[in-house]
Order: C-alpha cells, then sequence, then structure tokens
C-alpha cells in the first residue's frame, strides 16, 4: 500500500495519527482538505506531501466550475498558493505545486482535457518518487556494512514518502540484502514518529531495533555501540546544511565529535539551489499543546500554567554532515561544489 494514492475520484492518504494502534485510510475530495491533512500531519515527510499537494492540484481542477482554461489557471493558482502554505519547511511541497503549475500556465487546449492533464502529471509525480527512493536505497546501501548498529531520527520510511523510503529505505533495502543491520530509534519528540511510525515500519519488515529516547543517542555514539546515523531532509541548501525534524542538529554534534558518520538521504528535489546556506530555510513553529500534552502514568507532565515553544525543525551545517545520499549518487565534501555538479552536471 502506498502512503498517497489515487483511487475513485479522490485522494487516499493513510492517517499518520492513528498509528501503529490503527491503519486507517483517509479520503480527500478537495483541495482545502489536503491543505488541512498537510497541516494537521495527517499525510508527513516532505516527498509524501509534495505529492499529495500534487493530487490536491488536481482536486482543485476537478471541482473548478470555470470553463476557460484561463479562469481554470487562476483558480488552480489560488489553490497552489493555499497548499504552500500548509507547512512551510519542505521544500517538496512548493516544488511540487510549482510545477504543476508551470504546466498548466503553458498548457494549449480546452479545460477538460487540463483537468485530466493534471490529475496524469500528479501520478507521474508520485511514480517518480517511489522510483527515485529506490535508486537512493542502492546508492546509501552500499555505506552500511553487516553488523552496523545504526541510529536513525524522526521517520524517514514508506511513511514519509510515497513508497519505500528515502534514510529508512536506505536501511531496508541494506536488510534485503542480507546485512545483519540493528537500528536504535529514537522516540523524536514531541510527536514521536520514530517510536510510532519507524518502529512500526521496521516490525513490518522484520529488521531488529530497539526504541530510544532522543537524549539516549550521545550515549550510544560515545561508547561506541552506534556505528553510523542515518536521517532524512526536509530541504537541503546549497552548501549542503540539512533542515529536518528538530533533534537532528543534536545528533550530529554527537555523530561528529565521536567521529561517527552522519548521513543525510535526500532526493535531489528536496535540495533547494536558490538558498545559499541554512539560513535562509524557513522553520516552522507547531502548536505548544503538542509539547505541553505530554503524559506521564495518566497525568500531564507540565504544569497548568506552563508556556511551551515547538521548533518543528532545525538545521544540521554541512560541515557535520558525512556525505549527502540522492538517486544521483552520495555527494561528499565540498558540497557547494559537488552539489551543483551533481544536480546540473548529470
Amino acid at each position: 500500500m502506498r502512503t498517497v494514492f489515487w483511487e475513485s475520484g479522490g485522494l487516499k492518504l493513510i492517517d499518520q495519527r492513528l498509528l501503529p494502534a490503527r491503519l486507517e485510510v483517509m479520503t480527500c475530495t478537495d483541495h482545502g482538505s489536503v491543505a488541512q491533512a498537510i497541516r494537521e500531519m495527517v499525510v508527513r515527510g516532505a516527498p509524501a506531501i509534495g505529492a499529495a499537494a500534487a493530487f490536491g492540484l488536481a482536486l482543485a481542477g476537478f471541482n473548478s466550475k470555470s470553463s476557460s482554461v484561463q479562469d481554470l489557471v487562476a483558480d488552480l493558482q489560488a489553490a497552489g498558493e493555499e497548499l504552500k502554505a500548509s507547512r512551510p519547511t519542505a521544500v517538496n511541497l512548493a516544488w511540487a505545486v510549482d510545477r504543476i503549475l508551470n504546466f498548466v500556465r503553458s498548457f494549449e487546449g480546452a479545460a477538460q482535457d487540463l483537468r485530466q492533464e493534471i490529475l496524469e502529471h500528479a501520478q507521474r509525480i508520485a511514480d517518480e518518487d517511489v522510483r527515485i527512493n529506490k535508486r537512493m536505497a542502492e546508492h546509501g546501501a552500499s555505506l552500511i556494512e553487516d553488523g552496523d548498529v545504526i541510529i536513525h531520527h524522526c521517520n524517514t520510511g514508506a511513511l514519509a514518502t510515497v513508497d519505500w523510503g528515502t534514510a529508512l529505505g536506505v536501511i531496508r533495502t541494506a536488510h534485503e540484502q542480507g546485512k545483519r543491520i540493528h537500528v536504535l530509534v529514537d522516540e523524536t519528540r514531541p510527536r514521536l514518529q520514530g517510536s510510532r511510525l519507524t518502529a512500526w515500519e521496521l516490525e513490518q519488515y522484520g529488521i531488529p531495533y530497539e526504541i530510544i529516547s532522543d537524549n539516549m543517542a550521545g550515549y550510544f555514539l560515545q561508547t561506541s555501540v552506534a556505528k553510523k546515523c542515518f536521517v532524512g531532509s526536509d530541504r537541503t541548501a546549497a552548501n549542503g546544511d540539512v533542515a529536518n525534524k528538530v533533534g537532528t542538529y543534536m545528533l550530529a554534534l554527537a555523530a561528529y565529535d565521536n567521529h561517527v558518520p552522519f548521513y543525510a538521504v535526500v532526493p535531489t528535489s528536496t535540495i533547494d539551489l536558490s538558498l545559499s546556506s541554512g539560513d535562509g530555510i524557513p522553520i516552522e513553529e507547531r502548536d505548544p499543546g503538542e509539547v505541553l500534552g505530554l503524559e506521564f502514568m495518566g497525568e500531564r507532565v507540565a504544569p497548568k500554567k506552563a508556556r511551551a515553544r515547538n521548533v518543528a525543525f532545525d538545521v544540521t551545517p554541512a560541515r557535520l554532515v558525512t556525505a549527502i545520499v540522492t538517486e544521483k549518487g552520495v555527494i561528499h565534501p565540498p558540497y557547494e561544489e559537488n552539489i551543483k555538479q551533481t544536480l546540473l552536471g548529470n
């Protein structure tokens, strides 16, 4: 089953808020419900929300009452802006929307034909994501050795993409190659994408794992238990700075201090060449209730009047990243030169 797929005239999404207790599929029938699903993290992960937004534009096209191409394009542009605003950090969201809008602006033909073309374009984006993930996985699996213990942050598996996954897809491929690996899954607070989603996926694949709290990672790196770290990225700057789920920066620092390789697995659609560094990446700040709502033994942890900050992402400087794995190969420093060569030279 794909995380994001079109069926019977609607967009189907695995509701990731309910896992691992229940596997349920939600149906979106208009672009507004797609934007809401992205905001509320029914669907999450940069590649998955990019594909979802593309299908959201298809829904906007089918729901538009406009009979002329010009008016239909105007409706699609308005829907695109709403979709892009749903989560600002992941560049795949804007990339997918802009890719379709650039196509529709140059379209010549009838409005009804354009509606169908948008759906087919969205489907191509979804299918491409699966192929890209599997190519990345082959490149990244070459970095994993038999017997490796790997720390993995957040969720980067099939649930974060249309299918297969980025960093977790690399781990899955290494496992299927017969390498004996063990994964230390950090919880990834406050929404627990690690202990809820990554652990659930690893069980489906039969990959040995243990859940650790986020603040245990340094211990396992310092004591030489963990041999490698693999993470994803929601946006990577031209210089190799990586924006990923908050906590990635601390993990990278601990890995660097203990000489443990730290790899980011990044589809090229997630690399933003318009940004010279991670300083320009917009960082989403979510509802403080996600932090304050945590419970222990059935009781709320924080005092009733407590306030909180809930930054969803942080930026890991390129100097802490050992290599960046893409579908076009593994990129090593110097990143400013080699990223452009990989993206523009191939």
